[in-house]
This record gives structure tokens, sequence and C-alpha cells, in this order.
């Protein structure tokens, strides 16, 4: 494995002096190659569309489900949306050298400063739009990035990674800024995360196995983008044709996703009237339940155990009736993976203590759990959704992408 280690360390070192000058890079000279890349994208789009019909094409023989496959699907609407986010990246605010803090302690003036952190390594899978909005992230926050996509959508990446040197080069700005892991083996991603002293921070997205992987071998930072194991409360008050509408959106809008719903909560009282409402604005989603579910729809699967912890990615939703809110955000807190979870109430003091009890990086109100996304956001797009606590929780926009430095500003001063 050698050979292999060797390559990682090459794209290491590049990447690393590359991040050298982007750290001194202009704000317009850092908008002038994202736009570039968003030309060079729609230039290339019929180069785009057939490397990722390959990727479907083996994805489909290879048995992935239809909500994989619509993870890694390009159609010409989500090109579209890549090059809209770039041009939309490209007019939000340089966070790099923004002053976030000004002290005076001691006559001198002491400034917190927002700095890029250096080299990203994003580890991903199947969704190839990550691979744009990962490198325009990083190029706009001053960071290099190093990509490693799932073989899944190789074809795809590889295409949009050309594209994204090719625009770089024509600005002036160093290609490798953004590298891409053409290796698929598996142990890339060891060697990858063990770069200590070259890659300064480690994000992985994807499958609850890659996150434990990436983990469990780093020697360099990690921020997860952990299982999206999210749950909607709907209580005694809620307007059901409202919540009915909000928990339909959250599970079938586009299921493959880590901010799709997974887990439906009722509180008993309403539970006669409002799970009928969701087996028929859902038909097409497999229900899952308790015993008290299945006595109000007749024919529900016995949901297990195992089955509360399980992110599913597809047509599948798992019920629970409770008894009360506190034993929803129990359940939240025993099952949950602190991605996102809400409640669907008119209670003003069932929602405030809904949302000081549910400790996720995102709490929705009355509103469906899709609506957690970098776009959405304003941040222009993301690089993933931490469930971490420290660094930077939910969406990673620009911002996240910075760590700070303090700039001591004297005349002379010493200490005595």
């Amino acid at each position: 494995m050698s050979d292999l280690n060797d390559y990682i360390v090459t794209l290491a070192k590049a990447a690393k002096k590359a991040s050298v000058g982007l750290r001194t890079l202009s704000a317009d000279t850092k908008n002038a190659a994202l736009q570039a890349i968003a030309g060079s994208i729609e230039a290339r789009r019929a180069d785009i569309r057939a490397g990722n019909a390959k990727d479907v094409e083996r994805g489909k023989k290879a048995g992935l489900s239809s909500a994989m496959v619509d993870r890694l699907t390009l159609t010409d609407k989500r090109i579209d949306e890549i090059i809209t986010s770039l041009r939309e990246i490209a007019g939000l605010e340089d966070p790099v050298g923004e002053i976030i803090g000004v002290r005076r302690p001691a006559g001198f003036v002491l400034e917190k400063v927002r700095t890029p952190i250096g080299v990203i390594a994003m580890i991903y899978e199947s969704r190839p739009n990550v691979t744009v909005d990962a490198a325009a992230l990083c190029l706009k926050s001053g960071n290099a990035a190093i990509l490693r996509g799932g073989s899944e959508a190789l074809e795809s990446s590889k295409v949009l990674v050309e594209c994204i040197r090719e625009a770089l080069s024509r600005v002036g700005v160093d290609g490798n800024a953004v590298q891409y892991v053409e290796r698929t083996e598996h142990e890339a991603i060891d060697h990858l995360v063990q770069q200590t002293g070259l890659i300064d921070l480690v994000v992985p997205r994807g499958r609850e196995a890659l996150i434990r992987r990436v983990t469990e071998n780093a020697t360099v930072p990690v921020i997860k983008h952990y299982k999206g194991v999210c749950h909607i409360y709907v209580d005694e008050t809620a307007d059901l044709s409202m919540a009915a509408e909000v928990v339909t959106n959250s599970k079938v809008q586009r299921p493959g996703t880590c901010n799709a719903l997974e887990k439906l909560l009722v509180e008993e009282s309403v539970a006669e009237r409002f799970l009928p409402m969701v087996r028929q604005t859902m038909p097409n989603v497999e229900l899952r339940g308790d015993e008290r579910v299945r006595s109000i729809l007749p024919g529900t699967k016995l949901a297990t155990e195992e089955e509360w912890y399980e992110e599913y990615l597809d047509l599948i939703l798992t019920v629970k009736v409770v008894k009360s809110l506190e034993e929803a955000a129990a359940h939240i807190e025993k099952y949950g993976s602190s991605h996102t979870d809400g409640i669907c109430s008119s209670d003003a003091r069932h929602i405030e203590q809904f949302v000081s009890l549910v400790d996720s990086a995102v709490v929705t109100v009355n509103a469906s759990t899709r609506l957690n996304d970098g776009g959405i956001f304003g941040l222009g797009a993301e690089l993933g959704i931490s469930t971490d606590k420290l660094h930077a929780r939910g969406p990673m926009g620009l911002k996240e992408l910075t760590t700070y430095k303090w700039v001591l500003r004297g005349n002379g001063d010493i200490r005595k």
C-alpha cells in the first residue's frame, strides 16, 4: 500500500502549498474563479451528463435503492442549481480578514481576525453536486480542498473537477487548490485522514459506517456530518392539516437526504385523527410503528427496537404514539442523532419547552425538516451539516470554514 500512501501524500503536499497562496487571494479573484467555474460547468454540461449517465447505469446494476440513485443523478435542473449556487457563493461576503472582535486591554489594540483553516479534506458519498459545493466553499473561505467522493459518482466528479481546475487556471489561481482522490480503494480514506501536518481538517459526509471509519482512524481533527435520524413531534394543539403537510414534505420531498424525516411522534389524544391523515397524504411511504400505531392503522409493520436508531434514506417512516411532550423529548434524546428535530404545535409554551429540551443542531417549529440546508439558510451552500458541538454546528457555510487569529497592534508596547 506504499504506492497508495505516496499518492495521497503527493496530493496533500500540493494542496498544502496551494493553501499558502490562497490566504492572500483577494475577494475579487476568488469571486472571478467561482464565476469561471460556473461558466466551465455550463460549457461542459453535455460531458457532465454523459459521465453521470455512466455512474447512474452502474449504480442501478449494483442494486442501489431508488433514493440512492436519485441522490446520484444530475439532471439539467440540478446542474442549473449547481451553477446558481456557485454564483450565489461568489456574491456572499468574503469572511477572510473579517475582524470579529476588538479589545484594548492595556493601551495596545487586540483584534480577533477570521482566517482560513488551511487544507480541508472532504469525504462523501453519492451526491456529485457536493464536489462543486465543497470546492466552492473552500475556495471562497481561502482553504485548499482535497475531495474524496464515492466510487459510485466517480465519472461525474472527475468531469466536474476538470471544470473546476480549468477555471482556476484561467484566472491565475493554483489548480492544486482543489484536488480529487481518484483512487477508489477504501484504504485511501485511512491514508487521507492520517496526514497530520498536511491536512488541517477532515469533514466526512455519508453513511454511519463511513463516519465511524473516519473518526476511528483519523489523526487529523474531524467535524462529523453524522446520520440524520430526524424526528417531528405532533402535539395535541397542532393544526393537523398543516402538520400533515409538514410531515409529508419532510419525508417525501427528497427521502434520500440527511434532513429527511425518519421518525414521527404523535401525542395520543390526536393519534386516531392524525395517523389516518398521514397514511392518506403519503400512500407510497411504508409506515412502521408501535402497537398503538398498528391498532389505529391495521397492516402496519411492527417497528423493532433497532429501527428507532436507523436512518432509512428511503420511503419508510417509523411512527410512535407518545403520552406527552416530555416523553417525545426523551425519545429524541435516546434515539436521535442531534441533526434536525421539530415540533408541530400551536401552544407557545409547548414550543419553547420543546426548543429548550431538544439538543439538536437544528430545531424546527411548524416547519419541514428539509429546510435545514445551507442554501435555504442563506449560506449559498454547505460543506455539511455538523452534528458536533465544537467549532461548527448545523449547516457549515463560509464562516464555519474559518478559524481566527489574534493580531496585537502596539506602539513599542512591552511586558513589564
